[in-house]
């Protein structure tokens, strides 16, 4: 005999007409079990980058014991104290700060523009700063980091101004962007060889500088250059929540309380400080701010909260391990940073794209 409290096998396939409909199964116990695995996946980052950063101080044009170097890291009076803390720390260091720059740079660029091939690079904003060093360069005699830096900044606000003016603005969609960007690149990269051709001193100055080296890294660099770089990470790095809501448009960003005007300038200040400041320091350096926001993106997703800080780790892990490879492939001369990342970078985005894990931001 059945109660009347069991339900009937027609009431549970079929729902009352007119009831709501039943709620869907909160996510609550599915986040934290991702969030706890996005983190040990960023602490797993971390000491892969304290790996790559050991290799890097370790591995040089000069091979030396692993002792060697240890003892020349720690003690003031050891033989090899000045190779490694004049030549190869400084280096390492420069390497996680332009890494980290140009990784933030990139992931920030393709959420602003909503375009998977904005980088740095690709776009004209290191050429923009190439082309005011170069300026400098011809004009003033400036050769060092303290000098290039400021000429960079402003060649780089200069180009994203530029290109984000001719590609449309508020309306700028993705191909306007990327042919006005394309444009500008080849434009100012052409200006920069013919100043290169044209004056002996600004080609000396900046032969090894144009293709992206390491090799020239100093404590007065990293000094220099510290600073901006650690600006635009923090800038870039508070604005990620804000940036998501634009990404749903403005309409939705300012019903999320957001300010989309405001947004998109902050985000250029921090570009501005981030591709300056590392132009400035290593010279242009290709395919590290396109390729790191898309290999994190398909371990993260789209989510900027996740996505800053991954690039941030990783970007260094590929830029100081193609300084690395440079290093080892030419003893005992080397082959520069930007070259590598140029050779090694193409073919790596062409596998990304044939296997379809280039994702829209």
């Amino acid at each position: 005999m059945r109660t009347t409290s069991e339900p009937t096998l027609s009431a549970t396939l079929s729902p009352r007409v007119g009831a709501p409909p039943a709620p869907p199964e909160p996510p609550a116990a599915r986040r934290p079990g991702r969030a706890a695995l996005r983190a040990a996946g960023l602490a797993a980052s971390v000491l892969l980058l304290a790996a790559v950063a050991m290799l890097s101080i370790a591995v040089g044009a000069k091979q030396l014991p692993l002792t060697d170097v240890w003892q020349g890291l720690l003690y003031h009076d050891a033989t090899e104290y000045a190779v490694v803390h004049h030549m190869r720390l400084p280096r390492t260091l420069l390497g996680l700060l332009a890494g980290s720059a140009l990784g933030v740079a990139g992931a920030v660029m393709q959420a602003l523009t909503r375009n998977p091939l904005a980088d740095p690079g690709l776009l004209g904003i290191n050429a923009g700063a190439s082309a005011a060093v170069a300026t400098g360069a011809l004009l003033f005699g400036i050769g060092g980091v303290g000098g290039q830096v400021w000429f960079a900044l402003l060649g780089a606000a200069a180009v994203t101004a530029a290109v984000y003016a001719v590609g449309g603005g508020r309306g700028a969609t993705p191909a306007r962007l990327a042919l006005a960007g394309a444009a500008l690149n080849a434009t100012l990269y052409s200006y920069v060889s013919a100043v290169m051709l044209m004056d002996a001193a600004s080609l000396e100055r900046l032969r090894f500088w144009t293709v992206g080296s390491l090799a020239s890294a100093e404590p007065s660099t990293v000094r220099t250059v510290a600073p901006f770089m650690a600006a635009g990470l923090l800038i870039a790095l508070a604005v990620a929540r804000p940036l998501n809501a634009l990404a749903l448009g403005d309409d939705a960003a300012r019903a999320l309380g957001a300010r989309p005007a405001l947004i998109r300038g902050t985000v250029i200040a921090a570009i501005t400080l981030l591709c300056g400041a590392a132009t400035a320091a290593c010279g242009p350096i290709v395919f590290v701010g396109l390729l790191v926001p898309h290999l994190v993106r398909a371990l993260t997703g789209p989510d900027l909260r996740w996505l800053l800080p991954y690039s941030a780790v990783l970007a260094p892990v590929l830029l100081l391990g193609a300084d690395v490879l440079g290093r080892v492939l030419s003893r005992p001369g080397e082959l520069q940073v930007g070259l590598v990342t140029a050779v090694a970078g193409g073919p790596l985005f062409l596998w990304l794209v044939l296997r379809g894990r280039v994702a829209h931001p």
